[in-house]
């Protein structure tokens, strides 16, 4: 072989670091340890119901954020890198769908105080499931209500935090 044969082989060979993704390591590190930052200075608060308190769970929250972040960095550092897969690999992205979802999401958070959780929650679920590709109306809006119920009564009994009601206040 020659020199040149050998470079080449070697380029071959080597994986290609995408250092860019080391940015994203350093945010999730740098957003590891302001979760951790910010947890450390909650007061100490205990109730009979909550013996540990709130700090246990950001701060692990944190530590996992590190940890990924480290791991994601190795792997980088090795030449690993996302691949796309399935049927759209290489397409460009549907900013049409991704403008009316963020449409979708906006009206939700405009219309949540006035219309209410269920109203203004089955609106984004059917919305968003339409913008993605449902073609069949009815039956969509239907299961969007019943996620919006759900979702209503599953916070107000389950943990017990109160969706905003709107329009519907007393009906619910």
């Amino acid at each position: 072989m020659t020199v040149e044969t050998e470079a080449a082989v070697e380029e071959v060979a080597a994986p290609k670091r995408d250092l860019a993704q080391l940015w994203v390591c350093g945010f999730l590190t740098v957003l590891g340890v302001l979760v951790i930052v910010d947890a450390s200075r909650l007061g100490g608060f205990s109730a009979s119901n909550d013996p540990i308190g709130p700090k246990p769970v950001p701060i692990i929250l944190g530590v996992l954020l590190i940890v990924v972040a480290a791991f994601y960095a190795l792997d980088a550092l090795r030449g690993g890198h996302g691949e796309d897969e399935g049927k759209h690999a290489g397409d460009r992205y549907d900013w049409k769908t991704v403008g009316l979802l963020c449409a979708v999401f906006i009206a939700n958070a405009l219309l949540i105080d006035w219309l209410g959780w269920v109203i203004s929650g089955s609106l984004l679920f059917w919305g968003a499931a339409i913008v993605l590709g449902s073609r069949r109306y009815f039956l969509t809006l239907a299961a969007a209500v019943v996620l919006g119920l759900a979702t209503f009564y599953g916070f107000a009994i389950g943990l017990g935090l109160g969706l905003p009601a709107g329009v519907l206040q007393g009906i619910l």
